[in-house]
């Protein structure tokens, strides 16, 4: 519910205001000092994180036979620190990292978080959990809207755009979405305006729904834990298909750079490609939704 108010600006802010207001995603005065002022104090993102790097990274062998995925070097920081970046530009410091494969070397590399300015806290997988199974070891510090994360890709999302869409479609789960060229190599998402319909799973190039596939990074309610199955399940398989039959699924497509480093040819592709993440927020947190 909105109430209003009267406040009095310098004039030369509200020319800066009115500056910015654009007529489209920006519409008027009240919604560019709403949107500046939500940005300010944090309105529009979750407060946690959930980074998966418990995987064993088969197919980087032998690179990841001594050394967990999570903790190759991408321009010399680690992939999980440019996700530790990615949220710090957004202001989201609380971490909770879940380890598996060489977690002892992870939990000593990242200790408390401290060094990275975030907040670390762990779940310890002693065996393979799936993408899933390791909320339900997180139940307890997981109490209001949080991101999961593949801790395996590197990826530039607007996490304040994209949560404000996951609120205002009041939805159990938003999956951010990347275009690739070739859909065929990837689970395929199928749209009516926002809402994921299914995701059809490596189809041929002419029978793909779209060009649009699952980036690894989820914004999710606490709800949804407990469809989670006891033991190793995966998010994909056990809770998006059932949330998408609800009316409950949403997908968020995204422009920012996006790479899966599964492969020995991808990881090279992202060393070379990957631009990092500036500081720096965008400015325009309103977007235009169906």
């Amino acid at each position: 519910m909105k109430e209003r108010i009267t406040i009095t600006l310098d004039s030369e802010l509200i020319r800066q205001i009115d500056k910015r207001v654009n007529g489209d995603l920006i519409k008027n005065r009240s919604q560019q000092i709403e949107q500046l002022l939500a940005n300010a104090l944090g309105a529009y993102r979750p407060e946690k994180a959930v980074i998966l790097v418990g995987g064993k990274g088969t197919r980087l062998r032998p690179l990841t036979y001594k050394l967990p995925k999570c903790m190759l070097e991408v321009q010399g920081k680690t992939v999980t620190e440019h996700l530790f970046d990615l949220f710090k530009k957004y202001g989201i410091r609380d971490i909770i990292l879940s380890v598996g494969y060489l977690k002892e070397k992870v939990m000593d590399f990242y200790g408390d978080g401290s060094k990275f300015g975030v907040n670390i806290s762990y779940i310890e997988e002693d065996e393979p959990l799936g993408t899933a199974g390791p909320l339900k070891l997180a139940k307890n510090l997981l109490n209001d809207s949080f991101i999961v994360a593949n801790g395996d890709e590197l990826k530039n999302i607007n996490i304040p755009r994209m949560f404000r869409l996951h609120k205002r479609k009041d939805a159990s789960g938003t999956i951010a979405l990347t275009t690739v060229t070739e859909p065929s190599h990837y689970g395929v998402a199928k749209l009516s305006g926002s809402r994921i319909l299914e995701f059809v799973e490596k189809p041929k190039p002419e029978e793909a729904p779209s060009n649009l596939i699952n980036a690894g990074f989820y914004i999710l309610e606490p709800r949804i834990i407990g469809m989670i199955p006891d033991g190793f399940s995966m998010l994909e398989k056990d809770v998006f298909p059932k949330l998408a039959k609800q009316g409950m699924l949403r997908g968020f497509p995204f422009e920012g750079q996006w790479f899966d480093m599964g492969t020995h040819e991808r990881y090279e592709l992202a060393k070379k490609r990957w631009n990092g993440i500036s500081p720096y927020e965008d400015e325009t947190l309103y977007e235009g939704e169906e």
